[in-house]
């Protein structure tokens, strides 16, 4: 639990970080785009101040005739137009700078682009002495309006980038955790085998002294369930073949071994459909998850209570289900019951579960999940497949 509220902690940690990394990104870009607008600003008013200084001297030197010209010319990409008091563009004069000439050439295209700039910015009015004022319309450059999507743009790829990094290390992760649990399988797989040849050895002793006895026989299918875990545990990491169709007898033959090996204060109860259901699956694999959900049911049960088996078809899924009245699960352990290491018990390692949905999912395409708990009454694991004339 420690470790889960630490991993969520970190996570947290990671997401406040970057969400803090792209928001400095995107104010900073804001507000270089808000001094570069003021800027332009500046410069447009710097150039109505000179339009009304030279119409206001009457006798200008040479140096204020020169100045108007070259702010204008300085002036090579922020788009205005000058107007009379009547609000009509002063062409003749050259009042005009980075407007296409096809706009200026347009009188219909030339209105329709004043009233635009007129929407984003006032126009700035130039007072003269003799009471022809004019306007001059402007608006933002090329460069400025291209700028402005700029830091969501930015900060959109940002986010993509941090999409695409977490997305990697969890793959990393996931695929390091798969190998893993592939190697602690076939090693426990190789570790069975040893002490389970010579029980079979013995057996075959037994089997000459009392053939007949009825423990005899018990441990014989004690040992042949052994065989089938040994095979379950090599099969992890391999593509299974997925032979078996009868998915009924499967789980009848699964219900009648377990049902004469857990308590018998446990009211354990089968329930199959009339007609065939055919799903290909590999029936020792099967077997394995079957086993899993049975026996984390009997553990919430505490040994007593009511456990129901139900395989039956719901449109085009086969579903099967294991139902107990134990002690349920809260939201986090419904949560974190499939993850690896996860486990509520004591001595419990955290991995049957996890590779009962690796079996099904991976292995057989279908879903496991937990479709209803609650804490005091119980829990439904729900295992779906898609009926075989489903699958192509």
């Amino acid at each position: 639990m420690r470790k889960s509220i630490i991993s969520r902690l970190n996570n947290w940690i990671i997401f406040v970080v970057m969400t803090t990394v792209v928001a400095i990104i995107v104010i900073a870009s804001t507000s270089l785009i808000n001094y570069l607008r003021k800027e332009e600003i500046k410069r447009i008013n710097l150039l109505s101040k000179a339009i009304r200084i030279q119409q206001e001297v009457k006798a200008p030197d040479t140096d204020v005739l020169d100045l108007l010209p070259e702010i204008l010319n300085i002036n090579n990409n922020i788009p205005f137009i000058v107007t009379d008091k009547n609000k009509q563009p002063i062409l003749d004069l050259g009042f005009n700078r980075n407007i296409p000439e096809a706009t200026i050439k347009d009188p219909h295209k030339l209105s329709d682009l004043m009233k635009e700039m007129e929407k984003n910015y006032t126009p700035i009015e130039i007072k003269v002495p003799d009471g022809n004022n004019q306007f001059v319309y402007y608006d933002n450059s090329h460069l400025l309006n291209n700028l402005r999507y700029s830091p969501y743009i930015l900060g959109l790829f940002i986010l993509l980038y941090f999409g695409f990094s977490f997305w990697f290390f969890k793959t990393i992760k996931k695929t390091d955790e798969g190998y893993l649990w592939v190697g602690l399988a076939k090693e426990t797989a190789h570790q069975i085998g040893t002490p389970l040849s010579s029980m079979i050895g013995w057996m075959e002793i037994m089997k000459l002294e009392n053939p007949d006895s009825e423990g005899v026989h018990e441990i014989e299918k004690d040992i042949e369930r052994l065989k089938t875990i040994s095979e379950r545990f090599s099969k992890i990491g391999s593509v299974p073949e997925l032979n078996d169709m009868d998915f009924n007898e499967t789980v009848r033959e699964n219900y009648n071994y377990l049902k004469s090996r857990i308590s018998n204060k446990i009211n354990f109860n089968l329930y199959l459909p009339s007609s065939d259901i055919l799903v290909p699956h590999n029936k020792i694999l099967m077997s394995w998850v079957i086993e899993n959900l049975v026996k984390n049911a009997v553990d919430a049960m505490k040994g007593e209570g009511k456990l129901k088996l139900s395989v039956y078809e719901r449109n085009k899924n086969v579903l099967i289900e294991v139902k107990d009245n134990g002690s349920g699960m809260t939201k986090q352990q419904a949560r974190s019951a499939f993850k690896p290491g996860y486990s509520t018990k004591k001595r419990g390692w955290g991995l049957g579960l996890s590779l009962a949905k690796r079996v099904i999912k991976e292995y057989h395409n279908g879903d496991i999940k937990i479709a209803q708990t609650d804490v005091g009454k119980g829990t439904i694991f729900r295992i779906s497949f898609k009926k075989t004339n489903e699958i192509e």
